[in-house]
C-alpha cells in the first residue's frame, strides 16, 4: 500500500511562507545548528529542551517544547526525523512525537529560495495524514504558531 504522505493533497496541506532579509545560506544554516534551533524554534512563549540532536539525513532532533500554562509547566514532546537535506535548498522531515507509531505524524518540507536582492523566501509545507487531522491542527493554532516560529527565526537572524 502506498504511503499516504508520498503525495501532496491540498486538503491535507498547510503552507507557510516568509521572506527574510538574509541570504539563503544564513537562513539555511539556522536550521542546521542544533544550538540555534533551540533558541528560535517554536511558538512565542515556549522554550526548547533538546534531548538528542543529530541534524543530518537519517538523523533526528528529539526535543520538548516547554511552557507555563495556568501556573504549571507543560511539556510537548516533538521528534523530527530528517529524511532529506539538500544544502541551501531543501529540508524534508517526518514530524511527530517520540511514539514510533504516532498516527498524527506529518511530513514537513522546508524550501529556501534566494532572491536577486539577497533576500530568502522560506516555505514550510506540512502534509498531514488526513484532511481531518489538518483541520484539527489548524483549529489548534498551527498556522498562528508556525508564523510565530518564523517571526522568532527572523529575530534570531537579525540578532
Amino acid at each position: 500500500m502506498a504511503n499516504p504522505l508520498d503525495h501532496w493533497a491540498l486538503d491535507r496541506e498547510i503552507v507557510l511562507t516568509r521572506v527574510f532579509r538574509h541570504p539563503r545560506d544564513k537562513v539555511f544554516a539556522a536550521w542546521m545548528d542544533p544550538n540555534a534551533l533551540a533558541l528560535w524554534y517554536g511558538p512565542a512563549g515556549l522554550k526548547i529542551e533538546t534531548h538528542e540532536a543529530d541534524i543530518r539525513e537519517g538523523g533526528v532532533w528529539r526535543f520538548d517544547m516547554v511552557g507555563f500554562f495556568d501556573g504549571r509547566e507543560q511539556r510537548f514532546p516533538n521528534l523530527m526525523r530528517f529524511l532529506e537535506i539538500v544544502p541551501g535548498e531543501r529540508i524534508v522531515v517526518d514530524y511527530g512525537t517520540f511514539d514510533p507509531d504516532d498516527p498524527d505524524r506529518f511530513r514537513m518540507t522546508i524550501t529556501f529560495d534566494e532572491q536577486a536582492d539577497g533576500k530568502t523566501v522560506l516555505t514550510m509545507r506540512q502534509l498531514h495524514p488526513s484532511s481531518e487531522r489538518r483541520r484539527v491542527v489548524i483549529d489548534f493554532g498551527a498556522v498562528e504558531y508556525g508564523m510565530q516560529t518564523l517571526d522568532k527565526l527572523a529575530g534570531w537572524l537579525a540578532g
